[in-house]
């Protein structure tokens, strides 16, 4: 089952500092200043559970993308959004599909 790269946000901390922070941890990696686009935001679940997740597009980094929380990931894969399998999330799936809908056409 794949996923994407994420977590929680931290008390005190935006959207954007969470993404650099989670793409660092997860993939070991930093964002280039600047390169983080928000791509949609998805709200599942209901008022005990509710979450929120938030899809962005990095276009430059700093740094080799690897593994770097393997007790978190089996293994991390690059994928072309018409070619991405089902998530752990499927609702983020559909969402990536549509937001990226006018980027791919």
């Amino acid at each position: 089952m794949w996923d994407l790269a994420g977590g929680h946000i931290d008390a005190g901390e935006t959207e954007l500092a969470a993404l650099a922070r989670e793409v660092h941890e997860e993939l070991g990696v930093q964002i280039a200043t600047g390169s983080a686009v928000h791509l949609c935001r998805l709200d599942m679940g209901h008022a005990e559970e509710s979450v929120r997740l938030s899809a962005w597009i990095v276009s430059e980094w700093k740094g080799t993308p690897t593994n770097a929380a393997p007790e978190e990931h089996d293994e991390i894969r690059w994928f072309q959004t018409e070619e991405l399998p089902t998530l752990a999330h499927e609702p983020v799936r559909t969402a990536l599909m549509e937001a990226t809908r006018g980027i791919r056409a």
